[in-house]
């Protein structure tokens, strides 16, 4: 859930420069990847994503609600969740930590700092379901 196109573009890349293959869904606000989320409960059919990657500052809902709801989803409560923000507020991190984020992640600024990410993102895909 990712409000910034080129951030969303950034990820996209920093997957694809470390072999992730899938579809990536860019959601843009918080209300609807709340609405995302609460789809996903109601459709048996549906599959879960295998990983969430959530911004906290996101239009009209902020990303600790989705990260919420994520993690109060009866289906897909135990997908990893990536928080990647701007931010880094010790209050973001503890209330993402609270709230269930498998890792926090303070965007980088240099763009192969960025694309480095794709490896975190790529062993949360793989690793173990808790």
């Amino acid at each position: 859930m990712e409000d910034n196109p080129a951030d969303a573009a950034l990820v996209r890349k920093a997957l694809e420069e470390h072999g992730v293959e899938g579809e990536l869904l860019v959601i843009d606000d918080g209300e609807k990847a709340i609405e995302f989320i609460q789809a996903l409960d109601v459709d048996a059919s549906a599959a879960c994503p295998g990983l969430a990657i959530i911004d906290l500052n996101l239009p009209k809902r902020p990303g600790r609600h989705v990260l919420e709801r994520m993690r109060l989803s009866e289906r897909c409560r135990h997908i990893p969740v990536m928080i990647l923000s701007s931010s880094d507020a010790e209050r973001d991190r503890a209330d993402a930590a609270r709230l269930g984020a498998s890792r926090y992640i303070r965007k980088p600024s240099r763009l192969e700092e960025f694309l480095s990410l794709g490896a975190i993102f790529k062993a949360a895909l793989t690793a173990p379901l808790e």
